[in-house]
């Protein structure tokens, strides 16, 4: 072999040795991006599941899941007398008073379902209206208030006078409502502006006294007495009205007590209606069968309205008009339920959710005497039944009559019930022609225009046209 010849082949042994080097190098460089991609997933993992954010992530899901509660009361109270304890020969029984005090506070709490939110040292912070919105828990909140006040008077110092007095002061508006990390179904911390301006309400307000904000005052001013006082200086928002609130005015006060009286009762339960019928109209909007053209939220609407017309023009009392539009909101309620005996569901209903807004047997027990009273053929036996019937049937006098029977027939045919048009139309005519309005009022407003539908209808037939 020659020299030349020699030194090509190692030439061509060393380019081999260098190919096979490089293949080598390519497969670890891929190993090796393949390890440092796992390696780093692995990073991820062990940072997604570390203990920090896990934290961070369950904090971010519980801010998610934070409910703004919209019209929440919240009430400061802050005990004094400690500074005036050193001056007392022997403190013990007053300290143990304070602790009966506190019990009494919480008590009081208790009785209006009010919550407390905080207490540190001689502070405390209550809520009213974190179950569920409602328009009363303002009022609600005055009552605890002034119901406190009345308690605190009654512990005595040596000399006969009140030793602990309470700084109070109240205000409404929206709070966050957020759970808490450790107990997410169960607990929840509050916070909002609504409780700093409490605060700084009850801060600024005297000693013995109760003190709300304009706010506050707006939602409770026609149940107790109230003055202006002052503003005081809130952030971003101006100036807010405060005002110093007593009890209750004289005309729902039982006769020689601070009571409330029967009076204040029904203005009480007339809020109390705002909130079941906004539940109610709520439910039936997502309960009642999609095939009710007549028997519908917009009908339930049509005769709340109208006993609370026909009821004021009768000169029914206001209880008696409250009674009316709680039937009116329940007596179509059954169809969610039955379609036949849908009165009697309805009456049902009613009794249980009325049980649990405080009205009493005896109101209950006419809601559903008012709501049974609508079953056909009506048959009233007193004047509220006259006008939940004369209610229920507003439509044949109104100038509407021809849509809202054509939408009574058209629920009726699906549920084959009537038959042609024809028939419908004798049907109607015979009903019509038997029926009469029971009150002065639903005679003069829609008495005419049913004989005009009764016309109506007799040329209709003779014609053989539907309606």
């Amino acid at each position: 072999m020659s020299e030349s010849e020699s030194y090509i082949e190692r030439i061509q042994r060393l380019a081999s040795h260098n190919q096979e080097l490089r293949d080598q190098l390519e497969q670890m460089l891929q190993r090796f991006a393949g390890m440092d991609m796992q390696s780093q997933h692995f990073k991820e993992a062990l940072l997604r599941y570390s203990p920090e954010m896990k934290g961070r992530k369950n904090r971010k899901e519980l801010r998610n899941r934070a409910r703004q509660l919209r019209t929440v009361s919240i009430l400061f109270v802050a005990v004094k007398g400690f500074d005036r304890l050193y001056k007392m020969a022997n403190p013990g029984p007053l300290v143990d008073q304070l602790d009966e005090l506190n019990m009494r506070l919480d008590d009081i709490a208790f009785m209006y379902n009010v919550v407390k939110l905080k207490s540190v040292g001689d502070v405390m912070l209550f809520a009213a209206g974190l179950q569920g919105e409602n328009r009363t828990n303002p009022i609600d909140m005055v009552r605890v208030a002034l119901d406190m006040q009345a308690a605190a008077l009654e512990v005595h110092g040596g000399e006969g006078q009140a030793f602990w007095r309470l700084k109070m002061g109240i205000h409404t508006g929206p709070v966050i409502a957020t759970p808490e990390e450790q107990q997410a179904d169960t607990s929840y911390s509050f916070s909002g502006e609504s409780i700093n301006i409490a605060c700084r309400i009850g801060e600024a307000s005297p000693e013995c006294s109760l003190t709300v904000s304009g706010m506050t005052y707006e939602l409770i001013k026609e149940f107790f007495s109230s003055k202006a006082i002052g503003k005081m200086p809130v952030k971003y928002k101006g100036s807010m009205g405060m005002y110093w609130v007593g009890g209750l005015l004289p005309e729902l006060r039982a006769n020689g007590t601070g009571a409330p009286n029967h009076s204040y009762r029904v203005k009480y339960l007339a809020l109390k209606f705002m909130d079941i019928q906004e539940e109610m109209l709520d439910y039936l909007e997502k309960k009642l069968p999609p095939h009710l053209y007549y028997h519908n939220i917009k009908h339930t609407i049509d005769v709340t309205t109208e006993v609370e017309l026909i009821g004021w023009a009768e000169g029914v009392s206001e209880e008696d008009v409250l009674l009316l539009k709680l039937a009116a909101l329940f007596h179509d309620a059954g169809h969610t339920i039955s379609y036949k005996d849908h009165e009697y569901h309805g009456s049902v209903m009613a009794r249980e959710k009325l049980a649990s807004y405080d009205f009493t047997r005896e109101q209950i027990d006419t809601v559903c005497r008012l709501i049974m009273a609508t079953r056909m053929p009506p048959r009233p036996t007193d004047i509220l039944e006259c006008i939940m019937c004369d209610s229920d049937l507003d439509y044949l006098g109104r100038s509407d009559f021809i849509p809202v029977s054509n939408n009574l027939y058209r629920e009726l045919k699906e549920r084959d019930m009537v038959g042609s048009w024809e028939d419908w139309n004798r049907l109607q005519l015979k009903f019509i022609s038997g029926h009469q309005y029971f009150t002065k009022t639903a005679q003069q407003l829609r008495e005419v225009n049913k004989q005009q539908q009764i016309e109506r209808i007799e040329k209709l037939i003779k014609e053989g046209s539907t309606l």
